[in-house]
């Protein structure tokens, strides 16, 4: 792994792990909430394993977060507790990769931002399904930047180019697809509700 990557996988597992003992559910209540085995669960916890995507969906969703939620508490510094306002560099972010699919994330707002918004870069060929309650309590708004972006909505599918964006309704199961060559990027925009 990277050292841009590193120091993000410490703070991923920090985070499940604070989220889940705040429930104060057991290791065995998250798995049985949230679909994912426990001994993955406690891998990500120790900071052994780097979750998926899909492994984070399914976590945030047992949380009741969004994926974005959930890891823009992870990326967020000790800088970006003390003031909502600056500048922030591109050399001062994390980037967190989704060691199965190579999708690369980067936290754009800070945790007291009233709105989250993040980079995605999504490689040619990568697919990235995300379970409906991972989309629960939000808005969110996705705008290609760059590339061809195929959005599978529950049923309906839509082909998204560089400019175009879509605005999320109820919660849904939703797949994120580049079906091109090239890498495809584009930018989630969360209005962030309150948490549980």
């Amino acid at each position: 792994m990277s050292n841009i990557v590193d120091p993000l996988v410490g703070r991923i597992a920090a985070r499940v792990r604070t989220e889940r003992e705040r429930r104060r559910w057991t290791l065995a209540q998250l798995a049985d909430v949230s679909g994912v085995s426990q001994a993955m669960i406690s891998r990500i916890e120790r900071g052994e394993s780097s979750p998926t995507a899909v492994v984070l969906g399914k976590l945030s969703a047992a949380f009741q977060l969004s994926i974005a939620s959930l890891l823009a508490l992870a990326e967020g510094t000790p800088d970006d507790s003390l003031s909502a306002t600056g500048v922030r560099r591109r050399t001062d972010t994390a980037e967190w990769r989704d060691p199965g699919t190579g999708y690369r994330r980067r936290q754009i707002t800070g945790p007291r931002f009233p709105a989250e918004v993040a980079e995605i870069r999504l490689p040619a060929g990568a697919q990235v399904p995300y379970p409906a309650a991972a989309f629960a309590f939000v808005r969110q708004v996705v705008w290609v930047l760059e590339g061809r972006l195929t959005f599978h909505d529950g049923d309906t599918v839509h082909e998204l180019d560089a400019g175009d964006t879509i605005e999320l309704g109820e919660p849904a199961e939703r797949v994120f697809v580049n079906t091109t060559d090239t890498e495809c990027r584009y930018a989630v925009i969360l209005t962030r509700g309150t948490r549980p």
